[in-house]
């Protein structure tokens, strides 16, 4: 029952001085009978997604943010573009169960990670989890979204009492339970020599960070990281293997060389000139720029009971107003499920008027509205 998939091991050499000793394996543990997480290998971005929901909706859920994943990674560049992807797959997973793919009410939680010059991105839903071994030291990088992490936050129990909570399953935010998601994102230097640790809950859940830490410092120097994922697994599956264990592990081998650039001189009176030519620039294309992008958002908005569909921005921009009426839908706010009444009332703001009609048409079914 703890059959593992894709985990061949992956030493890649990357353009630009980068270098990764990759390995990755997906386990069904010894308890369940379908494996809801799924993972993705693309460098430099890395995703461990562990789908919820139950058969025909966990492991779409899951299956769903990878592929959306897997068709923006050639086009990440940087926090936001990360941001933007994972917000896509969200909206993917939300819309699927319309279109008859998966059931409503199914999610996934996703943590990913990308890897620019020195630095790694990381962005988080759920309670999937990156964890950084730096100097034979093991560092947890994300915070998960769950009830018993809400309790320990605020003193009502502590990690250890965590670990045996009888709610400890409770996912505060996952993919796919809204039209909107808002992922923590987190930024830090690495070194060579460095391992990213991403997994599901299967792997922290069953076994401790210290047993986790003891494991990746005791291997650093003599195992590859697929060796040392498939030691975390057999080590949570003896441990009971309750739940899907999915592992990816990242050995920093080399990063690109900094750039240095000599430093160049200009004339006073040229500095002046550059500077004039740039404030008008800038003032002149943020003006152009707010208005543009304005026109091509969209916002909804509970008004007179109803929800509203404006194109513009629901909020003033320098004191100025930018949004039109686009429609007044007729769908009654109070036949929506909470929490959308309350999110109404504030206006939920979209990238696009396409996506606000979309969300429209998905409300009409959910109150029968015409």
């Amino acid at each position: 029952m703890n059959a593992r998939r894709n985990n061949a091991p992956r030493r890649m050499p990357l353009a630009d001085g980068l270098k990764l000793d990759v390995g990755a394996a997906s386990s069904l543990g010894r308890i369940r009978v379908n494996n809801e997480d799924a993972f993705l290998v693309a460098a430099p971005l890395f995703i461990v997604a562990d789908g919820m929901g139950g058969h025909e909706a966990g492991e779409v859920a899951s299956r769903l943010a990878i592929e959306q994943m897997r068709a923006a990674a050639a086009k990440l560049d940087g926090p936001q573009d990360l941001r933007k992807a994972i917000c896509r797959a969200n909206l993917e997973i939300f819309q699927a169960p319309f279109k008859g793919i998966g059931r409503p009410g199914m999610g996934t939680t996703m943590t990913a990670a990308l890897i620019e010059d020195g630095r790694l991105l990381i962005a988080q839903v759920g309670d999937s989890r990156a964890y950084l071994l730096h100097n034979g030291t093991l560092q947890r990088l994300t915070r998960d979204h769950s009830l018993v992490e809400e309790m320990i936050s605020n003193g009502t129990i502590s990690e250890e009492e965590a670990r045996e909570h009888p709610r400890r399953g409770v996912i505060t935010r996952v993919l796919g339970n809204d039209a909107e998601v808002d992922p923590d994102l987190y930024e830090l230097a690495i070194e060579p020599g460095d391992q990213l640790l991403l997994c599901s809950d299967g792997l922290h859940g069953m076994i401790t960070d210290t047993e986790i830490e003891e494991l990746l410092a005791a291997s650093l120097s003599n195992s590859s990281s697929q060796e040392s994922v498939d030691a975390l697994i057999d080590m949570a599956n003896e441990a009971g293997g309750f739940d899907n264990v999915t592992v990816i592990l990242v050995g920093i081998k080399e990063l690109p060389k900094p750039v240095s650039a000599a430093p160049k001189r200009r004339g006073f009176l040229t500095a002046i000139v550059v500077f004039i030519s740039c404030f008008l620039l800038i003032v002149g294309g943020t003006v152009g720029g707010f208005w543009l992008y304005a026109h091509n958002s969209a916002y909804l908005v509970a008004e007179n009971g109803h929800v509203v569909l404006y194109r513009g921005l629901a909020d003033d921009v320098l004191g100025f107003k930018l949004q039109w009426l686009q429609s007044d839908t007729n769908i009654p706010v109070d036949k929506l499920p909470a929490p959308l009444p309350e999110r109404l009332q504030q206006g939920v703001q979209l990238g696009s008027l396409q996506e606000a009609e979309d969300i429209v048409a998905q409300y009409r079914q959910q109150t029968g509205s015409g």
